[in-house]
């Protein structure tokens, strides 16, 4: 059994965005959300056995109040561009010395020809999104934009 475990980390204050939650309650497409910020994303696909865990401060407010909605993209679209980012931010881990190696910690095992499904790779997508904006960053040759 095979487990691969992403950690997406950007730790600008350590150990205190853990016990600095706030409860707040939000509205997106008509459904109630409970969000606790600086949570950590746990995104899984239990059939294949890949997971990512993000732990950044505000990404999953973001994700629901701001990004597309499920469904927008299509599965094909998000791994072509999650392939590209990830090359990129694997490039930039592996060269502190011209990136700051306090936002590009550790490399990302992304695969191509790996069905991760949809959710993952959604999810995936739309934190590279959100960390180009966040942290003024621009991976590969595209404009972050929601």
């Amino acid at each position: 059994m095979k487990i691969l475990k992403y950690l997406l980390t950007v730790a600008v204050m350590g150990t205190l965005l853990f016990t600095c939650k706030t409860n707040k309650s939000t509205t997106n497409s008509n459904r109630s959300v409970n969000i606790k910020e600086g949570d950590t994303v746990r995104i899984a696909n239990d059939s294949i056995e890949y997971e990512i865990i993000i732990i950044e401060p505000g990404f999953n407010t973001w994700l629901i109040s701001r990004a597309r909605p499920e469904g927008y993209y299509s599965q094909q679209f998000l791994e072509n561009r999650n392939l590209i980012f990830v090359q990129e931010w694997n490039y930039r881990v592996m060269q502190p010395q011209l990136y700051n190696p306090n936002l590009y910690q550790m490399q990302i095992d992304y695969r191509p020809g790996i069905d991760y499904g949809y959710d993952v790779n959604y999810k995936l997508y739309n934190y590279f999104i959100y960390f180009q904006l966040t942290y003024k960053q621009r991976l590969a040759g595209f404009v972050p934009r929601i």
